[in-house]
């Protein structure tokens, strides 16, 4: 078998006793014979390598404001440039971008484009970051790795939005080359994670303890909540708890309204009370920056002090109002810090998404 363009050979792996190749980029440890691809379907085995199949190809390329991932605390209000290949490595039934990352279909790869030409667009058109992101980020790690030191080359930074479910190894090749992430954290039981994502908990929270522990990486949570699901109060009070003793309060957490998608339609959308009684958890827990999103909340889009409750910055959706931050990063009305990265004044970039149109 002839390695096609796009096929390119990746190091998580190692031979079993019985001649099958396991892949040891995720969690899953995809058992393969050659020909054999992993249910993320885009690493393949071919003799005794896998292979990432999407390497240089994408489904798209757009700027968005980097709220949109959602950052709240890393560079307001500039623009990043986003994109995803194809395929995930869970298999989410209420998948909100299912359209890529549930695809089979490589030809959904329609854009093309090496790293350095990723990087270069970035700089032409005035991105302070990349977000990898519309699928995970993980299954396509070599590609977004690459892309992300070229990227770093040019003063660019590097943006993760995954769901976290990455195994040691990956990790720390994938992480090292980021400078911010949003990890979905998806629910706080094993069940949920199971029955609904066909995964594990467990990985996850390693890699959240990973993120804090051992890497600079600015990080951010993201917990879509859905009706009946996720959202009782006794399972928030244990994610909340959890986050503020691993990852500490000033660790931003992102509550977003569940829509009817993919395998899960016959679940009614998230109710707006919903997110602002999870606000209200987590900050009653000790969270001190708590944000709901897919829903027009002005309080619970925007930031506050944690210590004396001034606004500090005001959002509509992704556009940006009220500056309330010193140069420094700190409330203008009682010089409290504000976790996060932030410059001395906010990007301008709003709410506009421009799609790109890569060079041939």
């Amino acid at each position: 078998m002839s390695i096609q363009p796009s096929h390119h050979p990746t190091r998580y792996r190692h031979r079993l006793e019985d001649g099958r190749i396991q892949c040891d980029a995720c969690p899953r440890a995809c058992k393969l014979k050659s020909g054999q691809q992993g249910l993320c379907f885009v690493r393949v085995c071919e003799d005794d390598r896998i292979l990432l199949t999407s390497y240089g190809r994408s489904s798209g390329f757009c700027v968005d404001p980097i709220e949109k991932k959602p950052l709240n605390h890393f560079l307001p209000g500039t623009p990043v440039l986003s994109f995803g290949t194809a395929g995930c490595n869970l298999a989410c039934k209420f998948c909100q971008n299912w359209d890529m990352s549930k695809s089979r279909e490589i030809d959904t790869l329609a854009a093309s484009a090496a790293p350095e030409a990723i990087a270069r667009k970035a700089a032409e058109l005035g991105c302070r970051g990349v977000a990898y992101t519309y699928n995970d980020p993980v299954i396509f790690l070599e590609y977004a790795r690459d892309t992300a030191l070229a990227c770093r080359e040019r003063g660019i930074r590097n943006l993760a939005v995954t769901a976290g479910y990455v195994s040691p190894g990956a990790r720390e090749d994938f992480f090292s080359a980021m400078d911010a992430a949003n990890v979905d954290l998806k629910a706080f039981t094993d069940d949920f994670y199971r029955r609904l994502c066909g995964g594990r908990l467990a990985p996850v929270l390693e890699t959240l303890e990973y993120l804090k522990q051992e890497t600079r990486v600015w990080l951010e949570l993201t917990t879509l909540l859905i009706p009946g699901h996720n959202d009782s109060d006794a399972e928030l009070e244990r994610m909340c708890t959890w986050v503020l003793g691993h990852l500490g309060p000033e660790t931003p957490m992102h509550f977003t309204a569940f829509h009817p998608d993919w395998k899960l339609r016959e679940i009614p959308p998230t109710p707006p009370a919903t997110l602002t009684r999870a606000r209200a958890i987590a900050r009653r827990t000790g969270m001190r920056y708590v944000y709901t999103g897919n829903v027009r909340d002005a309080a619970g889009g925007s930031t506050w002090c944690h210590a004396c409750g001034a606004l500090l910055i005001e959002r509509d959706w992704y556009r940006l109002g009220a500056w309330g931050l010193t140069a420094e990063g700190k409330c203008a009305s009682c010089g409290a810090t504000c976790a996060g990265h932030f410059e001395a004044a906010p990007g301008t970039w709003g709410a506009r998404c421009l799609p790109v149109r890569m060079p041939a």
